[in-house]
């Protein structure tokens, strides 16, 4: 690479397409800044900042007992479906 590549390489700036985490609009960032757009910019910095989230644990309920259901008779018969399996 000559000197002069490098010279020019210096004075570049990287951009990417970024949509805005709070509106959604699209805009263009220099690479690797902010994720709001500057319009939401100062309505975010007045939001609190989010407490750590804990451990999120999913409520669990009883297991389905299908042994519980009738099964009509048509359907005890697998082979007579006629499906591909």
């Amino acid at each position: 690479m000559s000197n002069q590549q490098k010279e020019n390489e210096r004075h570049l700036v990287r951009v990417e397409l970024k949509y805005c985490e709070h509106c959604g609009g699209l805009w263009i960032r220099e690479s690797g800044t902010g994720v709001y757009c500057e319009r939401c910019q100062p309505k975010v910095a007045d939001l609190p900042v989010p407490k750590k989230p804990r451990r999120l644990i999913l409520p669990r309920g009883s297991r389905p007992r299908v042994e519980d259901y009738p099964v009509p008779e048509e359907l005890t018969d697998l082979d007579a479906v006629g499906g591909v399996a």
